[in-house]
C-alpha cells in the first residue's frame, strides 16, 4: 500500500514537516510495510521556503531586514542558483507570528522588510522570484514593500504602515529599482479576497491581526485611498486583498502575477508524479473552516488529485465544515484532534505531534478496513 502524506503546517503547534512526520509515524504503527511518501506542503504562507527547499536543491539564505514593527530581524529565504530562482516568504519579514499578541495592530505594521528581501534577492542575479504572502501581520496594501524598492510616497521617510495610507497624496514609481522590470515575480496567494469592502483585506482579516472595528474601518478607507491613486490596477482582482493588500501592491508596483499558492507549489513539487500509483492521500492543516475552501492547501491537494480516483482524507487540529461540503470539494472525510479525540484546543496545540499520531492510528485503522 502506498500512502502520500501532504499536509500544511498546524499553526501555533507544528510545522508541515513535523505534522507529516507525526502522521507517518501513525501509519507505520498500523502497518510497518506501508510505502509512505512524505510531502510537506504550503499554500503561500509559513513553510513556503521550507517546502521548496525540501523539493529542490537550493541554499537557505539569512539576512537582516525590517520587521513588521520597524525592528531589525533576521529572516530567511531560498536561493536556487541553477534555476536563477529566489523564494521569499512574507511571513519571514512581516508575519503575524513576529508580533507579540499585545502589540498586534495592523495600523502600526509594515511590509517594508519584504521589499528589502526582494532587493537582496535581486543582488543574487536571479530571473524569477516566487513570493508566498500568507500569514501577514499587515494591512498596508504593499506600500511598505514598494517603498523599500524605491517607490516615493510624498515626503514619507519612515516605513509606511496601514495607518499611514490615508495620508499619501501622490506616488512616484520612477525611482523603483530598475531590476524589477527585468524579472518575473509569481505570487503564491492562499486567499482570493478583493482589496476593499465586505470581502476585502481589512474587513475579513484585520480583526485576526489585532484591529478593532473602528480600526478596521480606518484600514479599509486607507486601502480605498491607495487604490484611488493607481486606478489602472484592479482592486477587485481575486487575491488583491491577500496579506492585507500585498497581492494588489505586488501587481501595482512590481507587475507581479497572482496564483493559487497551493497550485504553484504542487507544480514545483511535481505532485502528479508523487501521487502516481498511490492508494491514499492524507492532507490537512491546523484548522479547516470556510476560508479553507478558497485557495488553502488541503482542498488544493484534493483538486489536484480529482481526476486520479485516489481517495483523499484530511486530518486537522479542528474544523467547522460539514462533511457533505468537504466531500463536494473532493475530500472523502475530515477528522480532527479536537472532535475525534475529544481534546480541548489548547491541549491540541500543545501536544499536537503526539495527538496527530494518535488520530492517524485511530482513523487509518477504520479507513483501511473500509477500502
Amino acid at each position: 500500500m502506498k500512502i502520500v502524506v501532504a499536509v500544511d503546517s498546524f499553526k501555533d503547534s507544528m510545522s508541515a514537516i513535523a505534522a507529516t512526520h507525526a502522521i507517518a509515524q501513525g501509519i507505520s504503527r498500523i502497518n510497518p510495510s506501508t510505502e509512505i511518501v512524505s510531502c510537506p506542503i504550503a499554500d503561500g504562507g509559513e513553510g513556503t521556503v521550507d517546502t521548496f527547499l525540501a523539493a529542490i536543491d537550493g541554499l537557505r539564505q539569512h539576512d537582516y531586514v525590517t520587521g513588521p514593527l520597524g525592528e531589525q530581524r533576521k529572516s530567511s529565504w531560498a536561493l536556487f542558483p541553477d534555476k536563477k530562482l529566489a523564494v521569499i516568504e512574507l511571513a519571514q519579514a512581516a508575519g503575524l507570528q513576529l508580533v507579540p499578541e499585545i502589540k498586534r495592530n495592523p495600523l502600526n505594521t509594515t511590509t517594508f522588510g519584504v521589499g528589502e528581501l526582494i532587493r537582496i534577492a535581486l543582488d543574487a542575479s536571479i530571473s524569477r522570484i516566487v513570493i508566498g504572502i500568507g500569514g501577514s501581520a499587515t494591512n498596508d496594501g504593499g506600500a511598505g514593500l514598494a517603498q523599500a524598492l524605491g517607490v516615493q510616497f510624498d515626503d514619507i521617510d519612515s516605513p509606511i504602515t496601514g495607518g499611514s495610507l490615508s495620508t499619501i497624496k501622490s506616488i512616484d514609481r520612477s525611482s523603483i529599482d530598475p531590476r524589477i522590470s527585468t524579472i518575473k515575480i509569481d505570487v503564491a496567494c492562499d486567499v482570493k479576497n478583493v482589496l476593499t469592502g465586505s470581502e476585502g483585506a481589512a474587513q475579513v482579516y484585520a480583526a485576526q491581526k489585532g484591529a478593532t472595528p473602528k480600526q478596521i474601518r480606518i484600514l479599509d478607507e486607507g486601502l480605498k485611498h491607495l487604490a484611488s491613486l493607481m486606478p489602472e490596477v484592479d482592486p477587485n482582482y481575486p487575491g488583491a486583498g491577500a496579506a492585507g493588500g500585498v497581492g494588489w501592491g505586488l501587481m501595482a508596483f512590481c507587475n507581479a502575477k497572482l496564483h493559487k499558492g497551493i497550485e504553484l507549489i504542487l507544480d514545483a513539487l511535481n505532485f502528479s508524479e508523487i501521487i502516481d500509483d498511490a492508494d491514499l492521500i492524507i492532507t490537512g492543516e491546523g484548522r479547516m473552516d470556510n476560508q479553507s475552501l478558497q485557495w488553502k492547501a488541503p482542498f488544493g491537494v484534493a483538486e489536484y488529485a480529482a481526476d486520479t480516483g485516489i481517495p483523499v482524507v484530511a486530518l486537522c487540529g479542528d474544523h467547522n465544515i460539514d462533511q457533505l461540503t468537504i466531500r463536494k470539494h473532493g475530500i472523502q472525510a475530515c477528522y480532527s484532534i479536537c472532535k475525534d479525540l475529544n481534546i480541548p484546543v489548547k491541549q491540541a496545540i500543545k501536544d499536537g505531534k503526539k495527538l496527530l499520531e494518535e488520530l492517524t492510528v485511530k482513523i487509518l485503522s477504520r479507513f483501511v478496513i473500509q477500502m
